[in-house]
């Protein structure tokens, strides 16, 4: 075969894997205008007030059940599916959150952009109280969760280098600095400690994250972020600071009670927010990176991959691998 006959069939080649890749993505960001959006209630946040015609699913997954029933509904022009992390009377420690199962279920359900409203303690003096951040970035201090669903003989890696959309975190920012009271900040970055709780923090590793320039510290976040990018979902936190950990020397270490209060006085200004937010995204649909996390990230080849791990993993690979 001559030199130009190659370059011709690679030519072919190239842009046939290119038309591939094209076809499916435009198929990926059209079924946007069909998608739902998740919002995962942390501690404090059981419900959405504002939650219109609602109904509840319960959900078997592969990965077991989720934290509580999934209840779906209108917020906002938006169909929303909220699901309460620790369940609504608040019997899953961090650590026993059914991680896997609660992304899968709300991926099952049509979900495509997730937001985490969930409480958090301040690592910086100009992170008050009452504040909230709106973080771009993690470092993970876990230690006892799964965090991937790529196991039992396929591989992933996906990107995490922006653990959060960065689109869906500014329409987030943008609601929430409209609705904050007087005297209270939401930050529009900041980096999340991930511990793995469901003890606080020792004064020593409160001023080691604070030295690392960690501006927030929370037990939650970080496992659902990386789970939610394999499952191509968009994913956004709502951080509502509590407490000054225990780092500050003026003010008293962290306590339930503290949180608790804190927790009530952000719940109100909280469901505002996630219907600011609700409206633009249903506005306008935002197509993420996250969308496509998997297109450059599976590793193994589909037909190495045995059968019942596949099953598992349909909901996300089919796009990529096929049903």
């Amino acid at each position: 075969m001559s030199r130009s006959s190659l370059d011709i069939d690679l030519h072919r080649k190239i842009s046939c894997l290119i038309n591939s890749q094209t076809k499916k993505l435009s198929q990926i960001v059209t079924s946007l205008t069909s998608a739902r959006l998740g919002i995962l209630g942390g501690s404090g946040l059981y419900e959405i007030n504002q939650l219109k015609k609602t109904k509840e699913i319960e959900l078997e997954t592969p990965y077991g059940k989720p934290s509580d029933s999934l209840r779906m509904g209108e917020l906002g022009g938006m169909e929303v599916v909220f699901l309460a992390r620790h369940g609504r009377h608040h019997t899953f420690t961090p650590t026993e959150v059914p991680y896997r199962a609660n992304i899968w279920a709300l991926r099952s359900l049509g979900v495509r952009w997730i937001l985490s409203p969930s409480a958090v303690g301040s690592l910086q003096e100009e992170v008050r109280p009452l504040d909230m951040v709106v973080p771009d970035q993690f470092i993970d201090r876990t230690h006892q969760r799964p965090l991937t669903f790529f196991t039992n003989g396929a591989v992933a890696h996906v990107s995490m280098a922006d653990p959060f959309c960065p689109i869906l975190s500014k329409i987030l920012a943008t609601a929430g600095e409209n609705l904050m009271p007087e005297g209270r900040q939401l930050h529009r970055s900041g980096t999340y400690l991930a511990m793995e709780g469901p003890a606080f923090s020792t004064r020593a590793e409160s001023n080691l994250y604070r030295s690392w320039g960690c501006n927030i510290i929370g037990m939650t976040n970080h496992t659902e972020a990386r789970l939610a990018r394999e499952a191509e979902i968009a994913y956004s936190s709502l951080s509502m600071v509590t407490d000054y950990d225990c780092w500050h020397p003026d003010h008293d270490s962290v306590s339930v009670d503290m949180v608790i209060d804190n927790l009530h006085a952000n719940a109100e200004i909280a469901n505002e927010i996630m219907l600011a937010a609700s409206k633009e995204i249903s506005k306008q649909r935002p197509s993420s990176a996250a969308h496509v996390a998997l297109k450059d990230g599976l590793m193994t080849d589909k037909d190495k991959v045995p059968e019942q791990t596949r099953a598992k993993l349909d909901l996300f690979t089919q796009p990529y691998w096929g049903k």
